[in-house]
């Protein structure tokens, strides 16, 4: 299967539902100011977010679609075209390369996002581009985070320095940036507990391990994830608001995609955030972890060829 028909089965929900929406919405060849009131908010209800809604609705207006074309299908290229021009800026696909030096990514997230399973993923991508990478299992208040971070490190061939469970998460993190430097290790992924991001003694620990790490380098954490699930709906930007002021982002993963047609929140976190965007998750295989391509987004949110 191809990148893009993963994309388009993974935004399957998302696309069927935007679809669906707007052939009840335009019935009419032309679209008056009630029509474009209704696509608005039919925008806002899957999750698009109010803003860029408001600049869809904005376009569609000042278009003025020719009445001879099918007006469905011109709202849908409206709309692939906001999704391309909005969101490519926000494309990371050099996450993904050979680094010569050593880069070491903290992943974050609440709990039961998929951030065990998005690190092996990553690491996956990682060892096939010729990176040698290390997994630190800073998730410690959870014994089977341990283990399955473990199985995951026998999976892609990565190294894995983990404690017993109970054990202080910034300390195994400092000791798997000693083991990376003394052993030539160019990538370094960091799982850490799932945390609410109401919770302030966890969020605050989250905040010591990035501290910790600079010990042993004073550039560490190179990158900063968040691991975010789709189907959270809104719930997505308080999280991303959050973990935001502890420490600033540099990029984000969105995972679940293929359960829910909540997929138009990655239009809205985009418009309001402008945080990069590393990958989606498109379904639970190890190689569905997807290099987040704006056009290729676009085209299976509309459905478009």
């Amino acid at each position: 299967m191809g990148i893009f028909e993963k994309f388009k089965l993974g935004f399957k929900k998302s696309a069927d539902n935007l679809k669906s929406g707007l052939r009840e919405i335009i019935i009419k060849k032309e679209i008056d100011d009630s029509t474009l009131d209704k696509i608005e908010e039919f925008l806002i209800s899957s999750d698009v977010g109010i803003d860029a809604a408001s600049d869809i609705k904005d376009i569609i207006a000042q278009k003025k679609i020719d009445p001879n074309e099918d007006p469905i299908s011109e709202v849908n290229k409206i709309l692939k075209e906001y999704i391309i021009e909005l969101m490519q800026p926000l494309e990371k696909k050099k996450f993904f390369e050979k680094k010569e030096n050593l880069n070491v990514i903290l992943v974050s997230g609440v709990n039961g996002v998929g951030k065990t399973t998005t690190i092996g993923k990553i690491g996956k991508i990682f060892r096939e581009n010729n990176n040698e990478v290390l997994f630190s299992a800073c998730d410690t208040f959870r014994a089977a985070a341990i283990d399955q971070l473990e199985q995951w490190a026998g999976k892609v061939n990565a190294t894995i320095i983990k404690s017993s469970p109970g054990s202080d998460p910034a300390s195994v993190a400092y000791k798997a940036l000693e083991h990376a430097k003394n052993n030539n290790i160019n990538q370094v992924l960091i799982d850490t507990a799932g945390r609410l991001q109401n919770k302030k003694n966890l969020m605050d620990e989250f905040k010591k391990i990035a501290n910790v790490i600079k010990k042993s380098d004073g550039t560490a954490p190179h990158e900063v994830i968040l691991v975010l699930d789709a189907t959270s709906g809104q719930n997505i930007i308080n999280q991303l608001e959050e973990f935001n002021k502890i420490i600033p982002l540099t990029g984000l993963i969105m995972t679940k995609l293929d359960g829910t047609a909540k997929g138009g929140v990655l239009i809205a976190i985009s418009k309001k955030y402008k945080v990069p965007i590393v990958g989606l998750g498109l379904g639970e295989k190890e190689d569905d972890l997807q290099i987040f391509n704006a056009e290729q987004f676009a085209n299976a949110f509309t459905q478009s060829n």
